[in-house]
């Protein structure tokens, strides 16, 4: 297997981090949390950058860190549930990097995600829909860019990150 970047593409509450972090060290190798990544050269939080910013501001930030991240390589990258939403970051995935669909449910999202107040979108009266909306607007792009498609409604993270192996080794 080529040493390339593995994004981890998916909606919030997939779990990308946590089967990054998975994935990273059965690979040896890097994992970056774009997220993460775009809170430390911001010197401030995603709620905060959406409050000052707005959600056009953090998309830009988003990808630029998207695109300077790729250009490194050889990394397990998980990205925010939103990012599939520019063309440009869609082409840049599907050009340098082996992407992996962490696929979930609208419930399993809810659950997830139920008491982290670290999700803007999700400061609503009505997070379900947000989710169902947000779910119906992105799946074509996970789709899109997707080398590899992985549900993480039943499975543990560790057998989904065996997943994940067996298909970046064409057996899934």
């Amino acid at each position: 297997m080529a040493l390339t970047t593995i994004a981890l593409v998916g909606p919030m509450g997939a779990g990308k981090s946590t089967i990054g972090r998975l994935l990273s060290e059965r690979l040896s190798r890097p994992f970056v949390d774009s997220d993460k990544e775009i809170e430390e050269r911001a010197g401030a939080s995603i709620p905060w950058i959406f409050d000052i910013e707005g959600e056009k501001g953090f998309r830009e930030r988003e990808q630029q860190t998207l695109f300077e991240l790729l250009e490194q390589g050889d990394m397990v990258l998980a990205t925010g549930g939103g990012i599939v939403g520019r063309d440009a970051n869609r082409k840049m995935l599907r050009k340098y990097a082996q992407v992996v669909y962490l696929q979930t449910s609208v419930a399993t999202q809810l659950a997830r995600t139920a008491a982290d107040k670290n999700r803007p979108l999700l400061q609503t009266d009505n997070p379900e829909q947000v989710l169902t909306d947000l779910l119906a607007k992105r799946e074509p792009w996970y789709q899109d860019v997707a080398d590899i498609t992985v549900s993480t409604d039943v499975l543990t993270p560790e057998a989904v990150v065996e997943e994940i192996i067996r298909g970046l080794h064409g057996n899934h």
